[in-house]
């Protein structure tokens, strides 16, 4: 199975001054890269939906509720700076 990064995933990455490419970790959608090329995180679970693929399948309204039901079960990993939660908050979601 393969997932294809959306243009919306990569302007989050940058404004966030990190790159992302399609993950090379099994079950895995894409990894972060900081400025001087090094990995620094694999996120997002292969096979499960994000913020983008909600929106392209079921619309924007239906994405949003699925987007606040992640940041409240999430929330105790994805404020944290530089963890992988993190990133899959503010690049998937």
């Amino acid at each position: 199975m393969s997932y294809k990064i959306s243009r919306a995933s990569f302007t989050a990455a940058k404004k966030l001054g990190v790159s992302i490419k399609p993950s090379t970790v099994k079950g895995k959608k894409v990894d972060v890269f900081n400025k001087k090329g090094e990995k620094i995180a694999s996120i997002g679970a292969l096979g499960m939906n994000d913020f983008h693929l909600w929106k392209q399948k079921k619309g924007l309204e239906f994405a949003k509720r699925r987007q606040k039901a992640y940041k409240i079960r999430h929330n105790k990993d994805r404020h944290k700076r530089g963890t992988p939660g993190y990133y899959a908050d503010k690049i998937l979601w």
